[in-house]
């Protein structure tokens, strides 16, 4: 086992304070209680810079801040005299302050108020002065006029462009470009000078393709002013002649420079030549100055940074090409204004004690020290016989109460001044114990402690320390005391427990304070750990006995290869040690058990090994949800922080991989949690970052891969300490919502941004106006309203959060507008153009902004059917309206009825309304094409004819001059020719005579006018009845009249209708409709469809938010799919989602593109179920009402073929009929003895004598009759027509008397019945034909 003990003493911290005694001063200490109470003379905290340039546009505010015991009272004096601020209404002073402001809003010269001016702040001990403040307007003069000529240069000589911009104040910012407001390329053969001119090393041919213009920017006026520009004539050669260089700045071979001690130096060479001269910079007798140099302006200028006497000395530039080089010698020279090496402090005797002030400056040349008190030259103050003035020193000797003041030292020389304030305050205080009384200081047994006693007096008190009340003073041994008041134990043993008091004592009195002190034993391991080696899925344990003092609250930590442990499912830590259970190799590791306490800890270490041994692998476990972290704890409180530590739960054999920690405060919303962080699952500890004034408590959650667990139990509440606010709230806007008024409102804090009680809210706002005055409220809630402004104006608005410990920083500025009035005037001048049946193009003439009264939206123009050019019908008035754009003065209003009389008027529109109505244009819409038929109705009483009945168009758009019907008949995929009908227009019925019974018919009916043909509404006639699948015989005595199917129509009605109502309206069609037919005899019933469908269910759906509807939504259904169709006049590109919901609640939805026509097919429907339908927009939401229902069939209907239709089922019969005639033939043969009969005594006429047969006088017998006759035809469903009697043998043989000899010969005689029964035949043949037999099954 390797131990490693570490002990570490937390004493409590006290507030300390340590006095110096530095020639015998008294230093005031910090707390804010004792310097309230002493008296100071004052002192200058703040003030203006001594060289201030103002912007002229901006108000002048001349800083002067002090402090003093009483409240100091400022004075000022402008160019060495008095200034009287009360007599000039433009000046005033802040209040408790010095600070001048000079307003010029109600007009006046800054330059009248330019000058030298100082601040002077006096009380009761004396008076303290601000340093000579030179006040100057910045100045951006005009460039003088002048004609600049074009400058006429050769090829490869140098140049020289002259800026001289005007003097202004602080000096402009110079740069080149061209007329164009290009820059001007710069390089080593071309740059700008620091005088401003532009320099070229030699004219090239390119630079004459430019001019150049001098260009100066104006730093507090933020102005640019442009010289006329240079323009250049470059005379060319035949070559270019390369010289040595020459110097163009500076002047000759050598120059000087003075610089002030400080300041940066900038030293410039800038030489001619062809090529373009280098340049290089050395200094006489030594290198350049290290860190402090850099290379500007294409290594042109040398810059040296805060310039010190040591960098005086001769620096040259080298120019060189390869022509030859040229050198300059530059003498500097640093001079210095005066600079500190003792400023003088201030200083706090007691009475009778000695001091004194130092003032000590340096310079070039050096500076002269003149001493001031309160403001007054020190030679013409009264005589103080306590006071000696040394040079730059004055000793105090013997002090005495009345003599503290403020002194002023002024070090000056010909570069420039410096004023210093040091005040002299005579104090006599009783001494004061400055820590908290009744302190506890908590120590480990043997361990270095100190006890702390700051104090406070003047004269400066002695301090003495006394233990358990005894009398002898502790100092020496174990004990020492120091001069600030604090004892130090170098070891602290039991017996040293006690309360020690600390006494201090002067002239005026004593004070006291006591300590208490306990010593604790210290937190041992006593047994830890052990190096272990174990195999994988064993259970090892490891130690950690620990023995601490009781009175300590002791924590037990482990950590894992010095990291924090998680404690999983696998471990369980206990009071004396940790249990791995089913160890595995990632256990592998150090293991390090820590003890501590809030004064020290100890901790020990041990290596655990782990064996990979061969075993079975376990059968995956049943992973779930963790179970929830429990034991959270709270530590290391701090103002912004907090530790957060907690105890996962089991991961139930899913490791956990994230922890989410939740906060709760119970100000702003009490009860509600919210998320705060998420940490990764390896961790059971965070610190968590807090805002101040929240009463915090926190629960976590841990995560995995199956889910969330519950919440741990929350902790204990945390109070955070309140702060001011540190941001402002957002979404500031300001908008009327009255012609007279704005209101103001934004996004408030939340409870985590409010950071202290009481949070309000200042609002300032004023007229968008550099002039304007801030108004301000303050508020609590998140709105304000400002009253009686003028009609929509912009303002200035800030909101800026506050609480009990101050203001968040300056808010950013938002522009508002107050409220809006109906606008004033109409558009005038408007104009309609007729561009078709449905649409008009209008001009006006726009309003003038100023008659808008607000912001400018659109203008609309209103319009609404007055009438029909038709007699007796009836039109909507319901005025609609056609938004432009606010810029457009025509547009196009469209969807309107043809064949109307319109009225129309405009207005224009602002955020508050519609301003007034332009005059009422009338207008006529031409005639257009009708829209389709209200309906077509299809009736089939029997298989010879089918009645259509309609209805006129509901909007006829015009006089209807015709109908127009067209119609096919088609089987399956097999289409007839299409036959065309026309009718009048009050023409409604038709009636058509069916020449094939087997085929349906497809119909196109349209109304028209004069202008055409409109829209076509779409029909089929019902299926046959031989077409159905599901037959169910039917009582003959029913006698089931025809039935009239009526279908709806599935066209749209014009896209231009309006409808007077927002309701929406739902038809449901539930009920089963079937086509029946009177039959004889034996009546069957089919379904309306060959493949069992259930009825179309159709709705229309009408929605008024924007004039766009679905209507004739159909359903039409078989067991298990069903095909939806509707019409819409919705934009082309909409998509729509068809949703439908059973009767036990499942839900689904079908997304559907754009397509025409709109249509979708549900499949996986369940048979014999209801269903609920909605179709809307995908980027709407159905209305609650406005579906449709549909039942699908039942299991057992399913789509059969007609096997009777079918060719090979048809073949087959006609075959099988045919085998069973040749069979009959053949068995009549075998039965007539041999076929041949002498029948001619018997027959009633004369045989043919040209018949073959007659010669023997017999004949051949056949069954001729049943051979189709030379005229018979077959019917279009494959069956024989019988034109005569299928006589049989039993006919012949008079039924069942015939009669036959032994041996089979027919005795009989041959006749034919030619009775009432003939007119029975076809009935009777039908019944006996095998293929009518056949039809007869199906």
């Amino acid at each position: 086992m390797v131990m490693k003990r570490h002990h570490l003493t937390c004493a409590g911290v006290a507030f300390a304070l340590y006095l110096h005694h530095l020639v015998s001063t008294i230093e005031v200490p910090l707390d804010s209680n004792i310097q309230s109470e002493l008296p100071q003379p004052p002192t200058i905290t703040k003030q203006s810079v001594k060289d201030y340039i103002v912007d002229p546009r901006d108000n002048i505010f001349i800083e002067c801040e002090g402090k003093g015991n009483p409240i100091p009272t400022f004075s000022w004096t402008r160019n060495g005299k008095f200034f009287n601020v009360a007599k000039d209404p433009k000046v005033s002073m802040r209040r408790r302050s010095g600070t001048l402001v000079i307003d010029f809003h109600s007009g006046g010269r800054p330059e009248d108020y330019e000058g030298e001016y100082q601040c002077f702040a006096r009380n009761d001990y004396g008076t303290a002065l601000s340093s000579k403040i030179h006040l100057q307007v910045s100045r951006s003069p005009l460039w003088p006029k002048e004609k600049v000529d074009v400058i006429e240069v050769d090829e490869g000589a140098p140049l020289s462009l002259q800026c001289n911009p005007p003097p202004g104040l602080p000096s402009p910012v110079i740069f080149w470009m061209s007329s164009s407001m290009e820059p001007i390329h710069q390089d080593k053969r071309v740059s700008q000078g620091q005088n401003g001119d532009l320099y070229f090393s030699n004219v090239m041919l390119q630079d004459a393709q430019t001019d150049y213009s001098c260009n100066a920017r104006f730093h507090f006026t933020h102005t640019i002013q442009q010289k006329n520009p240079y323009t250049l004539k470059v005379k060319t050669t035949r070559g270019i002649t390369e010289t040595t260089p020459s110097f163009m700045y500076p002047y000759g071979t050598s120059s000087s420079q003075m610089v002030l001690r400080g300041v940066d130096l900038l030293l410039e060479c800038i030489a001619s030549g062809v090529p373009a001269p280098d340049i290089m910079w050395y200094k006489k007798g030594g290198e350049l100055p290290a860190g402090k140099t850099k290379l500007e302006n294409f290594n042109k200028a040398l810059r040296i940074s805060n310039v010190s006497e040591e960098d005086s000395g001769e620096y040259f530039c080298l120019a060189s090409n390869k022509m030859g080089s040229i050198r300059h010698t530059i003498s500097v020279r640093v001079k210095a204004a005066p600079y500190w090496l003792d400023e003088p402090q201030n200083l706090i005797l007691a009475p009778g004690e000695d001091g004194r002030l130092v003032c000590r400056a340096n310079g070039n040349p050096k500076p002269a020290i003149q001493w001031l008190v309160n403001g007054e030259p020190i030679e013409a103050s009264p005589p103080n016989p306590s006071r000696e003035v040394a040079g730059d020193t004055i000793v105090f000797r013997d002090t005495q109460i009345g003599s503290s003041a403020v002194y002023q030292c002024n070090a000056s020389n010909e570069h420039g001044y410096l004023l210093a304030n040091a005040f002299v305050s005579v104090l006599d205080v009783p001494p004061r114990i400055l820590a908290p009384r009744n302190q506890l200081i908590k120590v480990i047994q043997n361990n270095r402690t100190r006890l702390d006693c700051p104090f406070f007096g003047s004269p400066i008190p002695t301090l003495r320390w006394f233990k358990n009340g005894q009398g002898n003073t502790l100092d020496g041994g174990n004990y020492k005391a120091h001069e600030n008041g604090s004892l130090e134990m170098n070891m602290a043993r039991k017996e040293d427990q006690g309360i020690y008091t600390c006494v201090a004592t002067n002239i005026l009195g004593k004070a006291e304070a006591q300590v208490r002190l306990e010593v604790k034993d210290p937190t041992r391991i006593v047994r830890g750990p052990e190096d272990q080696v174990v195999k994988r899925g064993s259970m090892p344990r490891l130690h950690c006995r620990i023995k601490h003092d009781p009175t300590l609250k002791l924590t037990v930590t482990w950590l894992k290869d010095d990291a924090p442990l998680y404690i999983g499912n696998r471990m369980k830590k206990e009071d004396d040690g940790l249990t791995i259970y089913g160890v595995a190799e990632k256990d592998q590791g150090d293991y390090t058990c820590v003890a501590s306490t809030e004064l020290d800890k100890d901790s020990a270490k041990a290596y655990l090994t782990v064996l990979a041994v061969p075993a079975n692998r376990l059968r995956d476990l049943p992973k779930e949800r963790p179970d929830r972290p429990r034991d959270l704890e709270l530590s290391d409180l701090a103002e912004r922080s907090v530790r957060l530590t907690w105890i996962p739960g089991d991961d139930n054999n899913s490791p956990i991989t994230d922890y989410i920690v939740q906060f709760e405060e119970d100000r702003f919303q009490p009860g509600m949690w919210h998320n705060h962080s998420r940490y990764p699952g390896s961790v059971n500890s965070a610190v968590l970052s807090l805002s101040p004034y929240v009463n915090y408590q926190f629960r976590v959650i841990a995560v995995n891969d199956v889910g969330s667990s519950l919440p741990s139990v929350p902790s204990e509440r945390y109070q955070t300490n309140g702060a001011r606010p540190e941001i402002n709230p957002t979404g500031v806007q300001g908008a009327g919502t009255q012609k007279n008024n704005m209101e103001i409102t934004w996004t408030p804090l939340n409870a985590t941004q409010a950071y202290g009680p009481n949070l309000r809210y200042i609002v300032r706002w004023r007229r968008r106006d550099p002039r304007g005055s801030w108004y301000n409220e303050t508020v609590k809630t998140p709105r304000h309203v400002v009253w009686n402004t003028p009609i929509y104006v912009p303002y200035e608005i800030k909101v800026q959060a506050e609480n009990d410990f101050g203001r968040a920083p300056e808010p950013d500025t938002v522009i508002g507008y107050s409220g809006e009035d109906y606008p004033k005037a109409a558009p005038t001048d408007v104009r309609i153009r007729v561009l078709n049946s449905t649409a008009i193009a209008l001009t006006w003439t726009r309003v003038h902004l100023d008659t808008i009264q607000g912001q400018l939206k659109e203008y609309r123009a209103y319009f609404w059917r007055d009438s029909s050019l038709l007699k007796n019908l009836w039109v909507s008035k319901k005025r609609q309206y056609v938004s432009f754009p606010g810029d457009r003065n025509r547009g196009i209003v469209s969807r309107l009825f043809p064949y109307s009389n319109y009225k129309l008027e405009m207005v224009v529109t602002n955020g508050r309304g519609d301003g007034p109505r332009s005059e009422v244009k009338e207008f006529p819409t031409p005639e257009g094409v009708p829209s389709s038929p209200r309906y077509l109705r299809i009736r089939q009483p029997n298989l010879e004819s089918i009645n259509l009945e309609w209805d006129h168009p509901e909007h006829p758009n015009g006089v209807l001059t015709g109908y127009s019907l067209r119609y096919q008949a088609f089987n399956g995929s097999k289409t007839g020719r299409t036959l065309v009908e026309n009718f009048s227009p009050n023409q409604t019925r038709f009636t058509l005579q069916r020449t094939d019974p087997i085929s349906r018919y497809r119909f196109f009916l349209r109304a028209r006018t004069q202008v055409g043909e409109g829209e076509t509404i779409v029909e089929e006639s019902p299926a046959l009845l031989n077409e159905g699948i599901q037959c169910f015989p039917l009582p003959a005595a029913t006698g089931l009249p025809p039935t009239t199917i009526g279908l709806t129509s599935t066209t749209t009605t014009p896209t231009t209708t309006t409808t007077d109502t927002t309701t929406t309206t739902t038809t449901t069609t539930t009920t089963t409709t079937t086509a029946a037919t009177t039959l004889p005899a034996t009546t069957v019933a089919s379904t309306t469809t060959a493949t069992e469908r259930a009825p179309a269910a159709t709705t229309k759906q009408e929605l008024a938010t924007n004039g766009s509807s679905i209507w004739d939504i159909r359903a039409m259904a078989n067991s298990n799919w069903a095909n939806i169709t509707w019409s819409h006049n919705y934009s082309a590109g909409t998509d729509f989602v068809v949703k439908y919901i059973t009767s036990n609640k499942t839900e689904k939805s079908i997304p559907v593109k754009a397509q025409t026509p709109s249509s979708v097919q549900l499949a996986n429907l369940t048979p014999g179920m209801m269903y609920k339908l909605w179709v809307f927009p995908i980027w709407s939401s159905p209305s609650e009402h406005s579906y449709i229902t549909f039942t699908t069939s039942s299991a057992y209907t399913k789509n059969h073929v007609d096997i009777a239709t079918q060719g090979w089922f048809i073949g087959l019969m006609c075959a099988i009929a045919l085998l069973v005639l040749i069979l009959l033939i053949v068995c009549f043969i075998k039965r007539s003895r041999g076929g041949k009969y002498p029948v001619r005594d018997n027959k009633d006429e004369h045989l043919n004598p040209e018949d073959k047969n007659v010669e023997d006088g017999s004949f051949d017998y056949s069954d001729e009759d049943n051979k189709p006759l030379p005229n018979s035809q077959t019917s279009l469903d494959g069956t024989i027509k019988q034109q005569e009697s299928d006589d049989s043998l039993v006919d012949y043989g008079e039924g069942g008397e015939g009669q036959f000899n032994e041996d089979g010969s027919f005795i009989g005689q041959y006749t034919v019945k030619k009775d009432k029964e003939e007119t029975e035949g076809n009935e009777s043949s039908e019944a006996t034909s095998p293929v009518n037999a056949i039809y007869s099954l199906a």
